[in-house]
């Protein structure tokens, strides 16, 4: 025999698209209120209906037994079918169209009957209470068969109770009317369904539009995908809602930016601070590729508008960029130096030969003792003046780079700084920044110079660059500190305006201050204050490494 096949299992399948799904189960909804709603009225509908019948029974009866005529006809005549007391209860009975009006004296007798042969005899229910003084009110079988029922006292002109009322309506007639609401209520219930449906619909396809018809699954991997690929670029990424609070940060914004989860909830201005950053990533600076200073970090923004209102904000560290920039410019600027520098050596070492052809010995001699005492001297003065190593070193590159651009580059007298800097290579970018922006704005004018004025007093240090180039305006004075903001061509290899904030950002890190006004003979002077950049007298003099690995590589760009 072969063997039974598997029995299969129903198996309902749901629709995959989150619409379909949502209007299957709003409609299951819609149509699960409607018989919920229909069964809690149809519920108490019958006793409602049951109490009307008792209390117009119990109605009829009183009327009835209100008639002072049939009180005296049940005293004064016997209980016939042709009697008086019968005639008046089926004339009621007609004109109410109640199953039967029946009245009984104090024995039970029924003198009224809708069957005549049953006037003389004893009525079929217990007639006590009414009998007693009290009105009835019930749902009870008799020779009629089931009927709603209304009994009360009959009493004659002085009070007295000498029988009593009862009166039946027919309950196939309650039935009846109960049957006949229920095709109604169903109409009503299946309106509301309908209408139920309708909305369902609707807002079945506004779902099915915002979801672009995706499934849930789909919705379900997109999310997994959202969040692989926030948390796995390279790229920072803040989305903001129409309010302008933060909703979303990617790890690599949270780097950027210096921030953390706390700031999820909260405004640009209140986890960021007020700024250019804040500006740039709320919308209030437009453009592309905005440049803005985080920390010592330099950041490339682009802002995107969503449809709800809200925005995307990514971030790009441009930190590591900059400072290849910086070494090309430097790279650049020493090639030109080394060029320039070949030309003029070639000059001297042809006057060097002639004066040796020419056996002018001593003035060979003397020629070349001048030309090395020049850079000696320049190298020993930047070195006496100046202890610290490679603010030393910086200054004497400078100046062989500011003689062949044409610029005497000199320090004031006043300068000294011992070797006790705390943080050199911060010194460092501040100074070159500075006096890359002074060659710029000096060189090919007439009589350029450039002068660096370092002193220290206590912990603190002062940093001054004079030139004697066109100056700033006083109205530009607080926007060269802006990122971005530049009034030089841009080079093909990276932007500009990123110099000057970075040397105030710098300064103020270390609760300094960053400053430009007029020098004295014209042109500009920098001034930069740093009140904790030197360590104590009598400590050893420690370079302190920052966390951040991109710290002070940031390019020697400037802004004018």
């Amino acid at each position: 025999m072969s063997p039974t096949p598997p029995s299969r299992r129903l198996r309902l399948h749901l629709p995959r698209r989150m619409f379909a799904q949502v209007l299957l189960m709003q409609v299951a909804i819609a149509a699960g209120v409607a018989v919920l709603a229909t069964g809690l009225f149809l519920a108490p509908l019958s006793d409602q209906l049951d109490d009307q019948a008792m209390r117009r029974a119990l109605s009829i009866a009183q009327t009835t037994a209100a008639q002072p005529q049939i009180a005296e006809d049940l005293a004064d005549t016997p209980a016939t079918a042709g009697g008086p007391v019968q005639r008046e209860a089926e004339r009621i009975r007609t004109a109410t169209e109640a199953e039967y009006i029946v009245v009984m004296d104090r024995r039970g007798v029924r003198w009224s009957h809708p069957t005549p042969s049953e006037i003389g005899r004893l009525v079929s229910t217990d007639p006590g209470q009414a009998l007693a003084g009290h009105d009835v009110m019930q749902i009870d079988s008799g020779t009629l068969g089931r009927t709603a029922r209304g009994k009360v006292p009959l009493r004659d002109s002085d009070g007295k109770i000498v029988g009593a009322v009862s009166v039946g309506i027919a309950y196939d007639s309650v039935r009846a009317r109960l049957l006949h609401a229920i095709p109604g209520l169903f109409a009503y219930a299946g309106g509301a369904l309908a209408v139920g449906a309708l909305a369902a619909w609707l807002i079945s396809r506004r779902v099915q539009r915002q979801t672009r018809d995706l499934a849930f699954s789909d919705i379900s991997a997109l999310l997994a995908e959202r969040e692989a690929m926030l948390h796995g670029i390279r790229e920072g990424v803040v989305a903001l809602d129409r309010a302008g609070r933060i909703r979303l940060l990617n790890d690599e914004a949270r780097r950027l930016l210096g921030i953390g989860d706390e700031a999820v909830g909260r405004s640009l201005d209140e986890a960021l601070g007020e700024g250019r950053t804040a500006d740039v990533l709320a919308g209030r600076v437009t453009g592309t590729d905005l440049l803005t200073v985080r920390g010592q970090r330099v950041l490339v923004a682009n802002r995107m508008p969503t449809d709800d209102g809200g925005a995307v904000a990514t971030l790009r560290d441009r930190t590591e960029l900059e400072q290849l920039g910086r070494e090309l410019d430097s790279t650049r600027g020493l090639i030109d130096a080394l060029r320039a520098q070949d030309h003029e050596h070639a000059n001297r070492m042809h006057t060097v030969l002639g004066l040796l052809e020419l056996e002018m010995y001593d003035d060979a001699v003397e020629f070349v003792g001048e030309v090395v005492g020049d850079h000696r001297a320049t190298a020993e003065q930047v070195a006496e003046k100046i202890q610290d190593p490679l603010l030393a070193a910086l200054l004497v590159g400078k100046a062989t780079v500011a003689a062949e651009r044409g610029v005497a580059l000199s320090l004031a007298d006043r300068t000294g700084l011992p070797d006790r800097l705390i943080d050199p290579r911060g010194l460092v970018t501040i100074v070159g920044n500075l006096v890359d922006n002074a060659l710029d704005a000096t060189a090919g004018t007439p009589h350029a110079r450039v002068e660096v004025e370092l002193q220290a007093e206590g912990r603190t240090a002062t940093l001054r660059v004079r030139d004697t180039g066109p100056g700033i305006a006083e109205e530009q004075r607080e926007l060269i500190f802006t990122e971005g903001w530049s009034t030089k061509q841009r080079p093909a290899h990276r932007e500009r305006g990123i110099g000057l904030p970075l040397v105030r950002r710098l300064a103020e890190r270390q609760g300094g201050s960053a400053t430009v006004g007029e020098a004295a003979g014209g042109g500009a002077e920098f001034t930069v204050v740093l009140p904790e950049a030197l360590a104590e007298a009598d400590l050893e003099p420690a370079l302190t490494v920052a966390s951040d690995p991109h710290a002070h590589t940031v390019a020697e760009e400037e802004s004018r």
